[in-house]
């Protein structure tokens, strides 16, 4: 597979706020996580829409990572400063807490009847987790059986998703530089496998799955789109990125000074911390593509379609 060029990336959306996260359905509407506090909807004619949410009518939720729910709700992580938890909005506005008591809480995948949440780490502030070694991260299921922890010890326990048959759940450990994988169980899940280890200036963030078989992964700071292929490959095929700054970025973690440097503006060309991606359009060949900096998403035709996400046949009023 080749790399691609950011003449086939273009903007999409305008006056978002924190378009972290990004899904998209066979309708044809986009929605991106929004910390004005839930949210936003852009139709396919362009137009947009928030649906918003004020955790004790006050404070807008921080959404982080979310998922669509078949009621046409959302289940949404909350990632403020020193608290977290996940959070049910509906389309008419209505919060209320699904799981509550988690430090600040990075995403949340629905698939059937099992919901996985991500906790990237114990420490407040979260940066303080940027360093080599430190593994304090942990993912949370509810399902029938309940709530618990089913596994931790993870490196900045990031987005996470099963794969479309259901047999693996796939994390990304941003400052483990790694992809690793749990089988699937009746009660939780199995022992961990590293998928792909990553190297210089490559931090995963976000996940999707092809109809290939393939992962594709964003990089934070460096700006990377990679696809990992069934058989472990690693093709880079996007990247908008200053090489003196990803390699400053790398030096930083690598001496744990990364942990105290808060939030490096990233520079580009064009995408500005490139954090989540999402196959849509009609035949799943349009890939839209998040950021952590940016007051809009993008959007490039993609080389190979895109696997149906659970919530692709959910339509909205």
């Amino acid at each position: 597979m080749k790399a691609l060029g950011l003449d086939r990336v273009e903007d999409f959306g305008a006056g978002l706020d924190r378009p972290e996260c990004v899904h998209c359905t066979a309708q044809g509407d986009v929605f991106v996580s929004d910390w004005r506090g839930g949210v936003l909807r852009i139709r396919p004619d362009g137009t947009q829409q928030l649906y918003r949410g004020l955790i004790d009518g006050r404070r807008p939720v921080k959404t982080n990572g979310f998922a669509i729910l078949p009621d046409r709700s959302f289940l949404l992580a909350h990632l403020d400063d020193r608290e977290g938890g996940v959070w049910r909005l509906t389309l008419e506005g209505e919060l209320t807490p699904w799981l509550e008591g988690l430090p600040p809480t990075n995403f949340v995948h629905v698939h059937g009847e099992k919901t996985y949440v991500t906790v990237s780490t114990r420490l407040v502030p979260r940066t303080l987790a940027r360093r080599p070694g430190c593994a304090d991260g942990f993912i949370l299921l509810r399902d029938q059986q309940g709530t618990r922890i089913v596994a931790e010890g993870l490196g900045f326990t990031n987005e996470c998703k099963a794969d479309p048959g259901g047999t693996w759940l796939y994390v990304n450990e941003t400052f483990g530089k790694r992809l690793v994988r749990f089988r699937i169980t009746k009660d939780g899940l199995g022992d961990r496998e590293t998928f792909a280890e990553f190297g210089h200036g490559v931090f995963p963030d976000g996940l999707d799955f092809d109809a290939e078989g393939g992962l594709w992964i964003t990089s934070i700071f460096s700006n990377r789109l990679i696809r990992v292929a069934p058989d472990g490959r690693q093709t880079v095929v996007l990247e908008d990125n200053d090489p003196a700054f990803v390699d400053r970025m790398e030096a930083l973690f690598a001496s744990g000074e990364l942990a105290r440097a808060g939030t490096p503006e990233v520079p580009a060309q064009r995408i500005r911390n490139l954090s989540s991606s999402a196959f849509g359009g009609p035949d799943l060949r349009t890939l839209y593509l998040g950021c952590l900096q940016d007051s809009r998403i993008y959007r490039m035709p993609a080389p190979v379609a895109g696997a149906k996400p659970p919530h692709w046949d959910v339509r909205f009023p």
